[in-house]
């Protein structure tokens, strides 16, 4: 006869019934069995824990037969002995399991300390735990400050703990950068003290409605500070971590001839993998550029107070004597300032001291017979001098606007178009005559007196604002007027957008509760809060807010670079460090140490 199966209705998926565990009793004891917190038997003589299937006196005493015949005809009194080491032995290894954790949790805060600050690791040994012990040991006992040495803190270990902590941040950035709808960079290159070409790099993006910036990677460059080769050192890196270049939507850099080649320089490299970037030259570089040039007059008064400077700063005699003749004369410094070209606000700062020393530094000069002297009985050339002090004060002060973090291109342009107009303003008045807009100017002018013709002068100022009015519009030629609606949603129209964007624009201004979030927060963080509501605007705000308007983060870290990498630390090795000292993402420090074996310093 046939076997047929029967099919049943009942579901296959169905949860197995609950599985019946066994309770423990105290006569178990008699078999050196206690049981455990999730009520397994533990053996009280060897500490093998069995499972809850043999919570039974059969099995129990078969243990105690087999492994421990020797003593299988104790009394229970022994057991009960055993069963008090054994909790004892428990309690004494979960006391040193705690301390090991402690000690372990506290070598990466303290690490993590030491890295934002960007100390040397060895300082832990050799000045953070010797004096936090001495404090422990005087406020509190000789016994707190043992304990403290039980953190391990050698100069190994702190490193590693950096590099721990560095990876940590570098994973969570990137996870964050693969959420983000779209990313942007920001790059700059620069020689260390060691002679070794960093490239440092920085990355925007949204991550929970909100828009972030943080350090990307900084990493060597081995040969060359090309195009090329520095297209190579950040591809490898956005493929290595899987990141997708389509959603790469701007790139900042200066205007070095690397960054801007037309076919083998770095925007043109990025661009052929990334479609949607787009370059963006550094504003503040440009800034500086624009400023540069001047007439011959300005030029030589700029030169030979330069002269005048180095004259008296090159040697440390003259440095102290000027400044023995300051504190004579009661002046509110002691000290000229050097000139750095390559300092955005150099210029304006050495002007100014020199201006405000100009009697001291002459008398000076003439003491010690310097042909230099004589420009400072010349009027016209303090009247000159008086002037850049003026004018670079005004270029300083649009250059520290123009720096800064969660700054984008729209607010910069506006800053800069601001002060097109001021130039345009300052060379109608100055070609009439009239320089109250420059202080110190029209205060030496007014003391010098109407003995004196500055017609010559004010030819050459008004000179001077055209030819900078004009280096401006060179340098800044992008037109941004189509993005007014970006500025400002509720007032500006966009008749440049589809039909349906334009709709969507008309219900965004008639919402009164966006209103009062575009009144309180950046308008990098109102558009980000709008991402899921209004998709296509938000689309359109962020590929022209979301780049990088210049290179100031990298700038700075660069100046971090300096006091983490010096002369006495030349070959270090200093990305995670410069990571953990740069980066606004905290390191998840809990997870760390759950991931090492915690082990005290011996």
């Amino acid at each position: 006869m046939e076997k047929f199966l029967v099919r049943t209705n009942k579901p296959t998926d169905a949860p197995p019934a609950a599985k019946k565990l066994r309770r423990y009793d105290e006569a178990y004891l008699q078999f050196g069995f206690t049981a455990t917190a999730d009520l397994r038997p533990q053996c009280v003589v060897c500490a093998e824990v069995l499972a809850n299937d043999s919570m039974k006196p059969c099995k129990l005493k078969r243990h105690l037969e087999t492994k421990h015949a020797g003593i299988k005809n104790k009394p229970t009194e022994y057991f009960k002995r055993k069963l008090d080491g054994l909790h004892q032995q428990q309690a004494t290894i979960s006391v040193h399991s705690t301390v090991s954790k402690q000690c372990l949790e506290a070598s990466y805060v303290v690490a993590k300390r030491i890295g934002k600050l960007g100390k040397p690791h060895t300082i832990t040994e050799t000045l953070i735990l010797p004096a936090a012990q001495d404090m422990c040991r005087i406020m509190i006992g000789d016994s707190a400050a043992a304990k403290l040495g039980a953190v391990p803190l050698s100069n190994d270990t702190v490193a590693r703990r950096i590099v721990d902590m560095s990876n940590d941040i570098r994973e969570q950035l990137i996870e964050f950068v693969k959420k983000s709808p779209y990313y942007a960079l920001q790059l700059d290159e620069s020689t260390d003290i060691a002679g070794q070409a960093q490239l440092l790099t920085y990355v925007r993006y949204l991550r929970d409605k909100a828009i972030e910036e943080d350090v990307l990677f900084c990493r060597p460059l081995q040969s060359h500070t090309t195009g090329e080769a520095i297209f190579n050192v950040l591809d490898i890196f956005i493929r290595e971590n899987g990141l997708a270049w389509d959603r790469c939507i701007g790139l900042c850099t200066d205007g070095a001839q690397a960054m801007t080649g037309r076919e083998r320089g770095l925007a043109a490299r990025v661009q052929q993998v990334a479609p949607l970037v787009k370059w963006t030259h550094c504003m503040v570089h440009r800034e500086a550029l624009a400023a540069k040039k001047m007439p011959v007059l300005f030029d030589s008064v700029l030169n030979q107070s330069v002269k005048m400077i180095n004259l008296i700063k090159s040697r440390p005699l003259n440095t102290r004597l000027l400044g023995v003749l300051c504190q004579e004369m009661g002046s509110g410094h002691e000290q000229l300032l050097l000139h750095t070209e390559v300092r955005w606000l150099s210029r304006g700062r050495v002007l100014q001291r020199l201006y405000e020393l100009r009697e001291e530094v002459k008398w000076f000069l003439t003491e010690i017979k310097s042909d230099l002297a004589k420009h400072l009985d010349d009027t016209m050339w303090l009247a000159s001098l008086s002037y850049l002090v003026d004018i670079y004060d005004r270029l300083n002060g649009l250059n520290l606007s123009l720096q800064g973090r969660e700054t984008h291109i729209l607010l910069l342009a506006d800053k800069v178009h601001a002060f097109t107009q001021k130039l345009d303003l300052w060379h109608g008045r100055i070609s009439r005559g009239n320089c109250d807009m420059f202080p110190s100017l029209a205060d030496f002018i007014t003391d010098a007196g109407t003995s004196h013709n500055f017609s010559s002068l004010f030819q050459s100022a008004s000179e001077h604002l055209s030819a900078m009015r004009k280096q401006f519009a060179t340098y800044f030629k992008e037109d941004y007027s189509s993005f007014a609606w970006v500025r400002d949603p509720f007032v500006c129209t966009a008749n440049e957008l589809s039909i349906d964007m334009q709709e969507q624009l008309i219900e965004l201004k008639s919402d009164s509760r966006l209103k009062e979030l575009f009144s309180s927060c950046p308008l990098l963080s109102f558009w980000a809060a709008l991402m899921q509501e209004y998709p296509e605007l938000c689309d359109v705000a962020f590929k022209i807010l979301l780049p990088f308007a210049s290179t100031y983060l990298c700038e700075a870290g660069f100046s971090k670079m300096t006091a983490l990498k010096t002369k006495y630390r030349n070959r270090a090795q200093i990305e995670d460090d410069l990571r953990l000292c740069l980066s606004n993402i905290e390191p998840r420090i809990e997870d760390l140490c759950k991931a090492k074996q915690a082990q005290v310093s011996h």
